[in-house]
């Protein structure tokens, strides 16, 4: 990597699934895992917006690994400003090569998470300012593809989300701050 680049997510994938490019100004993009350049582990790789027609201000906020396209699972969307949003994943399943909306985001807002869920998880969403807000998936209703959603958690004025976990019975919880401290 490069001195200021880091790795930010980690996945195993099979060729033949497809990947999900979600960026931050809430545009979907679609790649076959096969498509990806093959290289050694001493090389730099290949940038993504190389191979995606991403706009000039787009920057890629989360990827997701799709084996195939079901009714029976959501994505779960988190904004910057506190926005959630629930969709099945079928409203996903026609790629277009210049991407398609994924959600509508209001004036200053940014797609921040995508997780792919089966509809009946806890969800826990982290802000900036150290809140966190728990909430049932049953509680936020099924939504169209371009709709905006619904609101998530109340910010403060300086305050962001910058967050979004599943709250597992069987787990922690782990933290950890921009100068390096941490709090499970």
């Amino acid at each position: 990597t490069k001195d200021d680049d880091f790795a930010e997510q980690l996945f195993i994938t099979n060729n033949h699934n497809y990947l999900l490019f979600f960026t931050n100004k809430g545009k979907v993009y679609w790649l076959k895992a096969y498509k990806l350049p093959a290289a050694s582990r001493y090389s730099k790789g290949k940038a993504i917006v190389n191979l995606l027609n991403v706009e000039k201000d787009e920057k890629i906020s989360n990827v997701l690994p799709i084996q195939a396209f079901d009714d029976r699972h959501f994505l779960l969307f988190a904004t910057k400003k506190g926005i959630i949003k629930k969709t099945s994943l079928m409203e996903y399943s026609n790629p277009r090569k210049a991407g398609i909306a994924a959600i509508n985001l209001i004036k200053d807002d940014e797609l921040i998470k995508v997780r792919l869920t089966p509809g009946t998880l806890k969800m826990i969403l982290g802000t900036k300012e150290g809140m966190a807000v728990k909430f049932d998936e049953k509680d936020v209703r099924n939504m169209g593809r371009k709709a905006t959603g619904v609101r998530g958690v109340r910010l403060d004025k300086n305050d962001e989300v910058i967050g979004l976990e599943v709250a597992r019975v069987d787990a922690s919880l782990l933290t950890i701050t921009e100068n390096g401290y941490g709090k499970r």
